[in-house]
């Protein structure tokens, strides 16, 4: 999101202003910033009272600003204020009850100890809407109410904002209870910890309920958020997805004789690929959430020894060939007499009409030459077995969903091990036609356009994305692809 001083001054302050209020050290800061994707905005310490001076944020839907959310220092002393303005009320029996707030702003001086209170009370009368963040984990304390009683005279919409609520229903419901008794029934769920988009969207909403003026700048906002999060899990996706091809794709050379320091040095390189290409898909991961790598703690993936021979006989490799299974013509090229000839040295015209026999063209044969001289000569390659592809998969589903439902006012780091995944149920069911498919493509372990517009290729990745966000409730429709 962009920063405020690239918006006018005039632009800024004819947007709709939201004030984010509370007791200290309730999440406010916490809540703009998740509001914000940012991690940059303010300071979060575990002390109380972080906050000393409201600081303002723009958001953006694209170049346009629709409105600023003002971080407020937090209401230390409700009791002493409420006591300050009931002195007031009583020497000026005429004022409002928000006249009262403004003259308490203004008989009260620098270094006054209720200073941090005014500077919040000043913020509260210049804003359109307030969000209340409370913590739920706190008892509803008198002050707390007090704080919503003062608040109530600016004559402003408040919206409660119960944060840290992961784990905390029966406190929750306590504090929906007491805010019920002020006829507060608008509040909101939103853990700035644990983030969920629906939960931002209906914030949106319920501002937008509220302050008529500025529907419609609302709703351009809830859009282009909206767009904005599919593109971004969509783009996590197939980043995954290419890390999956490259890794399950590429091979390593085996020497067929005995050679030990030779194929130990091969399976290491094999691994050194693995480790790589996941540890580069993780920090692509972190930047397309705008997160940084102490967000989350990756350890290193197990990998095995796996050996496979490329099977161009395989029935994935066959389709591509235009073959059937059962054909006769595949009877025929498994007999190896074709072969046979075309690694011995077959003309160029000899091998286009045994190529037209077989149904397919030389260029087909020409793609898998190689694959068949190999294999005529024993070569072997080192691979990634099933296992680690699994593993992989699995810890890539398991980052994916904790970058997408992770607040960026989250402190802690968090743990992708392979002991907590759990395959139940989280493999595509296709899962192992898709690995076939991809170890009998080796030329996919690179991103081309010739593998991007294969038609097969198009099929998995479809597979792979479907099972990586299909089922996700934080998108407002599923990813079109």
């Amino acid at each position: 999101m962009k920063v405020a001083n690239e918006a006018s001054l005039q632009d800024i302050y004819s947007l709709l202003n939201i004030a984010v209020v509370g007791h200290t050290n309730t999440g406010k800061t916490s809540l703009i910033r998740t509001m914000l994707r940012s991690t940059q905005f303010g300071k979060i310490e575990d002390g109380a009272g972080t906050t000393r001076h409201v600081e303002r944020a723009t958001i953006f839907a694209g170049n346009e600003a629709i409105l600023n959310l003002h971080d407020t220092p937090g209401i230390e002393d409700s009791h002493a204020l409420s006591r300050q303005l009931k002195s007031i009320s009583s020497q000026h029996k005429s004022l409002s009850a928000a006249e009262i707030l403004e003259k308490f702003i203004s008989t009260t001086p620098i270094d006054d100890p209720l200073e941090q209170e005014a500077k919040v009370i000043r913020q509260v009368l210049r804003s359109d809407v307030l969000l209340y963040v409370i913590d739920v984990r706190e008892p509803v304390l008198e002050k707390y109410l007090i704080e919503i009683e003062i608040l109530s005279k600016a004559m402003k919409p408040i919206i409660p904002i119960f944060n840290f609520i992961a784990e905390h229903t029966e406190e929750l419901a306590i504090w929906r209870k007491k805010l019920a008794a002020f006829n507060i029934h608008a509040s909101l769920e939103f853990d700035t910890v644990a983030f969920s988009f629906e939960a931002e969207k209906r914030l949106y909403q319920k501002i937008q309920s509220l302050v008529e003026l500025h529907y419609d700048r609302l709703q351009k906002l809830i859009n282009y958020r909206a767009k904005v999060w599919d593109q971004l899990c969509l783009s996590a996706a197939k980043r995954i997805v290419d890390l999956i091809v490259s890794i399950a794709c590429y091979r390593e050379s085996k020497c067929s004789q005995s050679d030990n320091t030779v194929n130990l040095a091969a399976a290491q390189k094999l691994k050194d690929f693995v480790r790589k290409a996941e540890q580069s898909c993780l920090g692509d991961l972190l930047a397309i959430f705008n997160f940084s790598e102490k967000d989350i703690a990756l350890q290193k993936i197990p990998v095995s020894n796996g050996r496979w021979q490329l099977d161009i006989f395989a029935p994935g490799v066959l389709k591509s060939y235009g073959l059937d299974v059962g054909s006769a013509a595949l009877k025929g090229a498994a007999a190896g007499a074709g072969i046979d000839l075309m690694v011995g040295g077959l003309s160029l015209g000899a091998a286009s009409a045994l190529g037209a026999i077989a149904g397919t063209g030389w260029s087909t044969f020409k793609r898998y030459g190689k694959e068949i001289k190999a294999k005529i000569q024993g070569t072997q390659w080192l691979c990634v077995d099933e296992n680690t592809l699994q593993i992989l998969y699995l810890r890539q589903y398991q980052l994916l969903a904790k970058l997408m439902h992770r607040g960026h006012a989250a402190y802690h780091a968090d743990q992708i091990d392979t002991a907590t995944i759990s395959a139940s149920g989280e493999l595509p069911h296709d899962w192992p036609d898709i690995i076939s498919i991809l170890q009998q493509n080796p030329v996919w372990y690179k991103p081309s356009t010739s593998r991007n517009q294969n038609p097969q290729y198009q099929d998995i990745e479809s597979k792979l994305i479907k099972a990586l966000l299909g089922n996700d409730p934080n998108h407002l429709e599923p990813v079109k692809m």
